[in-house]
């Protein structure tokens, strides 16, 4: 009975476009637990259900961080850096520098770009399969940006670097995802754009930022060219809902600027 109401939630959740893997995996195992005492439905004398005190666990929800804006040069530095990274002569300093590359042209997220697959780079653009919440969308390509994947795949192919994976190592795999963050923090740290171990600076995402705020910034400054803007950057970006990509309006001090500029422009029109 009870592993019947698990089912019946997990296909629930999944309806909703959640993965819920891990959260199945904890059901059905308590589940199994509880029927084999002889429970058909969750009872008080077999979960602890003691109230912990408030703060017992820490905070409930960690706050966001303000995303870091990395500049154009401090963008091709790292990428530049990364062509100098061990072993030479493979394909695998190419990759790095296309991939972080490519994730500050379109905003990707790492783990969508590390999913990538070589027969999803289209004429169209990038057929990303496996976005947030399985959710599949095409992300147009910059002609820059589609010329200089032509290029890594031919260099790929000189290296006779195998795979089905868009990018990979010299193993003909992608790297995994530690793995991109470390090399990024590693860079970012011998070209002084992030500090010491232990001092805030750029992360990895804050490529996928740069992009959102550099392309809100191109935008026109009229409130409807904006909004259809806002929408198509929410699209573009593979985000949930809209609200997700207005969080970069209030976390970024430039936009904000832009954004008080205007509303005392639009209150002084209106005083006169």
């Amino acid at each position: 009975m009870l592993m019947a109401h698990v089912e019946r939630y997990v296909a629930l959740q999944r309806s909703l476009g959640l993965r819920f893997d891990q959260q199945e995996r904890l059901l059905v195992l308590y589940a199994r637990f509880a029927s084999s005492a002889g429970d058909t439905f969750v009872t008080t004398q077999r979960i602890r259900h003691e109230v912990p005190p408030a703060g017992a666990f820490g905070r409930g929800k960690r706050q966001r961080p303000a995303p870091y804006l990395l500049k154009p040069s401090e963008i091709a530095a790292i990428m530049a850096a990364a062509l100098s990274l061990p072993p030479q002569e493979t394909v695998s300093p190419l990759t790095y520098h296309h991939l972080f590359g490519l994730l500050a042209a379109t905003g990707l997220r790492i783990s969508e770009a590390l999913a990538l697959r070589r027969d999803d780079l289209t004429d169209d653009g990038l057929v990303v399969r496996r976005g947030k919440f399985d959710k599949c969308r095409l992300v147009p390509l910059h002609p820059s940006t589609r010329v200089a994947l032509g290029r890594y795949l031919a260099a790929r192919d000189r290296f006779g670097a195998g795979g089905d994976d868009l990018f990979v190592v010299r193993h003909g795999r992608a790297p995994t995802k530690t793995r991109v963050y470390c090399v990024f923090v590693r860079l970012a740290r011998a070209l002084g754009i992030r500090g010491a171990p232990g001092v805030r600076g750029p992360r990895l995402h804050d490529l996928r930022h740069s992009f959102a705020v550099r392309s809100l910034e191109a935008c026109a400054p009229d409130r409807g060219a904006v909004t259809r803007h806002m929408l198509a950057l929410s699209i573009y970006m593979g985000h949930a809902d809209v609200a997700a990509t207005y969080w970069y309006l209030e976390a970024t001090p430039v936009l904000l600027n832009g954004i008080a500029a205007a509303a005392e422009q639009a209150f002084a029109g209106g005083a006169e």
